[in-house]
């Protein structure tokens, strides 16, 4: 019978099976691989960096819950980048979807590192000094010599020596060495720090969640003020889980407002300081005061008032044809330079025969308003050669399409007035103007102040600045708390008592030969002082 040999491929080698294909990962060990790559080290320092990245659009770009004002003026002048930039959400970076992608990938990133890391230090914490080794003389720094006490008492010295200087000695299998290590809280330092990492964010998380944010103008003197109440604010910017019930219960009012002006120099007129006199009271509680600046916020409870902006409001009275008060009061205007040149809108739509709008510029220094040369001197905002210059416009103001802006005046449906010559209308404080054809007349009765207030509750806030002193803790644990590992071996010889002593510094970089000096010399009774 014959028999006929397997035959056998080129890729094939005699007495081994061919290769089998390499399986596909199935879910569960997809989802393994995932994990491990997120919770790596390297996986959470891109995060973080990411994290750092995304923040930066946040301080340059106009954030829509910090200052709807602005946004929308920025959105005006940059009617290219407003679209895309809106579709990126970067009006808003820190509510966005892919800043809370990050954050939320950083802390699960952060979790991962951290508590495996945990459990392998609290074994490391728990563990004894490794055994001494076989030969001493390999170390980097180690000494000998040789003593005419017997090798217990030199023993028993070490000991006593090692503990005093705070090390851990190895209770098992000592025989006729010391084995002793310390610095077992620099890795307590380095988990302290990427622990505080993850409390900062949780905090700012709780901040996000629970808490708000809103801004609000509040006029100067005692006849104005402000509740805390959501209608009570101009822009309200709340958490995911915010409640109105968490508000807390309180009101104020700003009974005056200094500023304090630069009057000599290259920057003479400038402001350097400002200061609102504040009356408030925190429920039913008595009244108090507190002096509000610049980076001194007022702490109500769990909120905080912040001082961020301050303007004129002119007071400004309109009287239709038939002389009948149609608008009265302080007007917000808006500054719109550094120089407080401001901007604001007077509507009285139920002005008879017609209804009356003005679009008001408020000057308040020396300047040309519209080509006529103003004499206007003194401090600005002192009153006294400040200018009201407004346009004029009768008719519809198209108030009954929706909601408008107390800033913007809808004309397409009004007529514009003008003084004589085609000019706008040049105010003074305590001055009246007639309106052509009877329209009415306007009057520029005073000028007073207003805040920009901002008001906040950050819940998180004291665990944030709890995570910001650990990591602080942890960083100077692990920058300044060595490790090290010093092992004492004595043993009988024919000239005496052989002694051996060598140290190791686990983190690079220390001293231990003069750790090694001073050991020595202290268990030869030469130096009695702690020289590690």
């Amino acid at each position: 019978m014959t028999t006929t040999a397997p035959t056998r491929t080129s890729d094939e080698k005699p007495g081994k099976q061919p290769r089998r294909p390499v399986s596909e990962l199935n879910a569960r060990e997809l989802l393994r691989w995932c994990w491990r790559q997120l919770t790596s080290m390297r996986t959470a320092l891109v995060l973080l960096l990411l994290l750092a990245l995304a923040a930066v659009p946040g301080s340059l770009i106009p954030q829509e819950n910090v200052d709807s004002l602005k946004t929308s003026n920025w959105q005006k002048a940059h009617e290219t980048l407003t679209p895309i930039y809106a579709k990126l959400g970067l009006f808003d970076v820190y509510g966005a979807p892919w800043f809370a992608a990050i954050y939320i990938l950083l802390m699960l990133s952060l979790v991962g590192c951290i508590l495996p890391r945990l459990f392998v230090y609290w074994r490391g914490l728990r563990a004894q000094p490794p055994a001494t080794p076989m030969r001493l003389t390999r170390l980097p720094d180690s000494a000998s010599y040789v003593t005419g006490e017997s090798a217990d008492e030199v023993l028993t010295r070490a000991r006593g020596l090692l503990r005093k200087r705070r090390y851990r000695l190895r209770k098992e299998g000592e025989g006729a060495s010391v084995s002793a290590e310390r610095g077992y809280l620099r890795e307590a330092g380095n988990l302290v720090f990427h622990l505080s990492i993850l409390i900062v964010l949780v905090g700012f998380a709780m901040g996000s969640l629970f808490g708000y944010k809103g801004g609000v103008i509040v006029n100067v003197g005692s006849q104005y003020g402000f509740t805390n109440q959501m209608t009570q604010y101009d822009d309200f910017d709340p958490g995911s889980l915010f409640t109105a019930s968490s508000l807390d219960d309180f009101d104020f009012s700003i009974d005056k407002f200094d500023v304090s002006w630069l009057d000599s120099g290259p920057r003479a007129g400038m402001a350097k300081g400002f200061q609102s006199h504040l009356t408030y009271r925190d429920g039913d509680g008595p009244e108090k005061t507190y002096d509000l600046r610049v980076n001194h916020p007022l702490s109500i409870g769990g909120t905080e008032v912040f001082l961020i902006g301050h303007g004129y409001a002119p007071v400004i009275t309109v009287r239709d044809g038939q002389g009948n008060v149609a608008y009265s009061g302080p007007t917000v205007f808006l500054p719109q330079d550094s120089s407080f040149v401001s901007f604001g809108v007077v509507k009285a739509q139920y002005a008879k025969p017609e209804g009356i709008g003005l679009n008001a510029m408020f000057y308040p220094y020396e300047v040309t308003v519209h080509g006529d040369p103003v004499n206007l001197t003194g401090d600005i905002g002192d009153g006294k050669h400040a200018v009201l210059s407004f346009q004029a416009w009768k008719g519809d103001l198209n108030q009954s399409a929706g909601p408008q802006s107390v800033y913007q005046l809808d004309t397409s449906k009004a007529t514009q007035v003008t003084a004589p010559g085609g000019k706008a209308f040049n105010l003074h404080v305590g001055q009246t103007v007639k309106l052509p054809n009877g329209l009415g007349s306007v009057t520029f009765d005073k000028i007073e102040r207003w805040n920009k207030l901002q008001i906040s509750k950050q819940p998180g806030k004291r665990i944030a600045l709890g995570g910001v002193c650990l990591a602080l803790l942890g960083l100077l644990g692990s920058l300044f708390i060595r490790p090290r590992r010093v092992w004492v071996r004595a043993r009988d010889t024919e000239d005496g008592t052989l002694v051996e002593v060598a140290a190791l510094d686990r983190s690079g970089g220390g001293d231990t030969a003069a750790v090694v000096e001073g050991l020595v010399a202290s268990l030869r009774g030469q130096s009695p002082e702690d020289r590690s």
